[in-house]
């Protein structure tokens, strides 16, 4: 039997650097729910078994009716306070899967997700525990302490992470495990709690695309707008 691989789609957040009053994830881009953008490109995509959707508190029933015209969805939870804690409540939710089924996790944030960058997730997933989508960095990047510069790593290294990120979902949650046992737990993504955790795994990197920007602030909906192939208003 091929190994299944299920799409979880994070949606909670309450998006208040965009400061539009509810969770960005239901303003509308082109007509459509940036939540269902995220959705299609899943449900539409012959390597994905289902699709599951964590939704920030408040919201169940507005992403549910998002949800309904979408045949792989198998269901909408509530997220938790971070993103780390949604992610927690995806894997709890897909507690009776086996440990060798693929799990992609993906920012409904970003709604123009492809075909070609699922495809390039799986393929790596195929010989591989932990996958990362990447675009080259084009700024040069610096860290800063007190406001002075105390390193600069050469740009050609540095990449800017974009989702879906994918895993084997027992390594995942032995991740988790380690990570959750951890009172000075920080994160903001899932391979960054596989590198820091299980640091002999190694989180490959494949090709992302410009277009799979994520929606935080006002101008990403006008810049989202312009790539959906609409003016904004």
């Amino acid at each position: 039997m091929a190994t299944r691989t299920i799409a979880v789609v994070l949606a909670g957040g309450v998006g208040a650097r965009i400061g539009a009053g509810r969770p960005k994830q239901l303003i509308e881009v082109a007509g459509r729910p940036i939540l269902a953008h995220a959705i299609a490109a899943f449900d539409a995509h012959p390597g994905i078994a289902e699709v599951v959707v964590v939704m920030a508190a408040g919201h169940l029933r507005e992403a549910a009716a998002i949800t309904a015209p979408f045949r792989k969805v198998a269901g909408v939870i509530e997220g938790g306070d971070t993103r780390t804690m949604s992610t927690v409540a995806a894997l709890r939710r897909l507690e009776g899967e086996p440990d060798d089924v693929r799990v992609l996790f993906h920012d409904a944030a970003r709604p123009f997700v492809d075909a070609a960058i699922i495809d390039r997730v799986l393929g790596a997933l195929a010989a591989g525990e932990a996958v990362a989508v990447g675009v080259p960095a084009s700024d040069t990047m610096v860290a800063v302490e007190d406001g002075v510069v105390v390193s600069m790593p050469p740009r050609e290294t540095m990449v800017r992470f974009q989702t879906p990120q994918g895993f084997r979902l027992g390594t995942l949650r032995k991740a988790y495990e380690l990570a959750l046992a951890d009172p000075a737990l920080s994160a903001t993504d899932d391979c960054g709690i596989v590198h820091r955790y299980l640091p002999d795994v190694p989180v490959r990197v494949v090709a992302g695309d410009e277009r799979n920007l994520k929606v935080t602030r006002p101008l990403d909906i006008a810049i989202a707008e312009h790539l959906a192939g609409r003016d904004p208003q």
